[in-house]
């Protein structure tokens, strides 16, 4: 929940546009004195609509701490700034203040320092992963070093999806004496100066138990068994076990009391898992040979760090999982600044490795955080750069995979995800595409329904691309065509157009729109009869509307065909 605090008649206003927005936005009325003394004890973050100063003065005596304390965001009251508080990195101050700018059209005054210099902060390093921070940390100094442009290195033992980290980090093997360190490990180190230690959810302890088995045995032989191999209860990432254990009172008792979730799964599935004690007794109670090493085991490239130990009542096996990597297939639109989405502006600087068309890559280049690595190609190399990125994905890195428009509209979505299997996670981010751009130029177009077909005949033959523009014609859809023409291509859109006067007015409207949105932007609205086909080009994108589509006031337009349309009509 979002509180927000407002004392003026301007604030007020504010406060409801922000309420009308996000559905998790909620007013705390009254004086300031004590709406905010409400809302600091109930909400995960706050927008206040006061002065910094008095903000600070009224929440002084409520902190307790960066990992508990909610965000807090300051507004002036001519709504230019969105100023973060209090919770920056911790709380999510930082995004909260964007969000808030982005609403009310003001400027986010952020002021932490590894934010302002484009870089990761540690105080959230790996948090969306699960990572924990290593009691000992000194987050402050490591983090100080690398703003100063230190050697720092970098050490872990498997590769994460982590965000990048700037040049002067260096991944070694080990940490180095006397230089500044982050480590991530699922071990217990011993800490010295200038280390932040890190522990990131990496294993899976399995557990068996008899019916009714105390929660304490449990409890004593998952920690005698991490505390031989040196493991970290940090990095448990579940206790894992049966279905039919799903309700044992001490099992999920020894779960709790160290905060770890309980995660079942069927005897079948447990069964199919090798492992290296199965036991007979086993399976005729409760349908697998193994229930602690196949439930640890269960997940692909796990590695069993600890064989089944029992005790009177219970076995435990741990195993260390294998760090799934991470695929974002991106599309930054048309190609103004102001129709990239904020969700595609977070997943490029979110990746440590960035892959695409070289052209497009240089308009996103001052979005990337130091350190990412670029990975460019040109024209032709669409299959290869989907390639890589997928490979770069499995090799457990934060990829970005960028294309023009929308991801999934003729661009990298399709040839990334035909690649991509289910040993990654992959995450697809929607962009405003040609048409919808081209489409906003010209007016209304596509109103009513509309298809989209490319003609370029570079991988899908012609005699297939001419039965699509005849159904397109057939069916009196709108249509747009993508890469209409190139310096080789010069004849398929007078083709096209003659398919479509076939079957439309001669009257009927056509529009193009050649680099829409950027620089250089050029647009006109023509008809079947008269439209030349001569002025398209692989950076043109033409509409041509049905038998419904008109000219209004300089601007194509389809009808929705609704009967309140006619109302209208008859009314004025």
């Amino acid at each position: 929940m979002i509180g927000l605090i407002s004392v003026t008649k301007a604030g007020h206003a504010a406060a409801d546009r922000l309420a009308q927005a996000w559905p998790d936005a909620r007013r705390y009325e009254g004086p300031a004195a004590t709406a905010l003394p409400r809302a600091f004890a109930a909400c995960d973050a706050i927008v206040s609509f006061l002065a910094v100063g008095a903000t600070v003065r009224l929440i002084a005596p409520l902190l307790a701490g960066k990992h508990t304390d909610p965000a807090v965001v300051c507004v002036d009251e001519a709504l230019r700034y969105a100023v973060p508080v209090l919770g920056a990195h911790q709380g999510g101050g930082n995004d909260l203040a964007r969000r808030v700018a982005a609403v009310l059209d003001a400027e986010p005054v952020v002021t932490t320092a590894s934010d302002a210099a484009g870089g990761a902060g540690l105080d959230d390093f790996g948090a969306d992963l699960g990572f924990t921070v290593g009691p000992g940390s000194d987050l402050a100094a490591v983090g100080a070093a690398i703003l100063s442009g230190e050697r720092v290195t970098f050490t872990a033992a498997a590769q994460w999806p982590l965000p990048p980290l700037p040049p002067n980090v260096v991944r070694t093997d080990r940490p180095e004496p006397g230089v500044p360190a982050v480590v991530v490990t699922d071990q217990k180190i011993p800490l010295t100066e200038r280390v932040a230690l890190f522990h990131p959810p990496s294993l899976r302890v399995g557990v068996g138990a008899s019916r009714g088995a105390p929660a304490e045995e449990i409890g004593r032989l998952i920690d005698g068994t991490l505390a031989e191999l040196g493991l970290s209860p940090c990095s448990v990432r579940s206790l894992v076990t049966v279905d039919a254990k799903a309700d044992e009172p001490g099992l999920l008792a020894a779960a709790a009391g160290r905060g770890w979730p309980v995660v079942t799964f069927p005897a079948g599935r447990l069964a199919a898992v090798p492992v290296p004690h199965p036991s007979e007794v086993v399976r005729r109670a409760v349908g697998t040979p193994s229930v602690a090493e196949a439930a640890a085991l269960l997940e692909p490239g796990s590695v069993l760090l600890a064989a089944k130990r029992a005790s009177a009542h219970a076995t435990v096996a741990v195993a260390r999982v294998r760090p799934r990597g991470r695929l974002a297939v991106i599309g930054i639109g048309p190609g103004a600044r102001d129709l990239l989405t904020p969700r595609t502006v977070a997943e490029l600087r979110r990746a440590a490795v960035v892959a695409g068309l070289d052209a497009y890559l240089e308009q996103v280049a001052d979005l990337l955080r130091p350190g990412t690595r670029v990975l460019a190609s040109g024209l032709g190399a669409e299959q290869e750069r989907a390639a890589e990125a997928v490979a770069q994905a499995r090799a457990g890195r934060a990829v970005a995979l960028i294309g023009s428009g929308d991801a999934g509209v003729y661009a990298m979505g399709s040839p990334a995800l035909d690649l991509a299997g289910d040993d990654i996670d992959v995450t697809v981010v929607p962009g405003v595409t040609a048409a919808l751009a081209a489409a906003a130029v010209l007016g209304a177009p596509l109103g009513h329904d509309h298809v989209m077909i490319s003609l370029s005949d570079l991988h899908t033959a012609w005699p297939v691309i001419e039965r699509r523009v005849a159904a397109a014609a057939d069916g009196d859809l709108v249509t747009c065509f993508y890469n209409p023409a190139s310096r080789k291509r010069d004849w398929q859109l007078r083709r096209a157009l003659e398919l479509l006067a076939a079957r439309r007015p001669p009257g009927t409207p056509v529009g193009w729109v050649r680099d829409a949105s950027r620089a250089g932007q050029a647009a006109s609205i023509s008809t079947l009869a008269e439209f030349d086909p001569m002025v398209a080009d692989m950076h043109t994108l033409v509409i041509v509307g049905s038998s419904r589509t008109r000219i209004q006031a300089g601007r194509m337009v389809t009808p929705r065909d609704y009967k309140w349309a006619d109302a209208i009509d008859v009314m004025s």
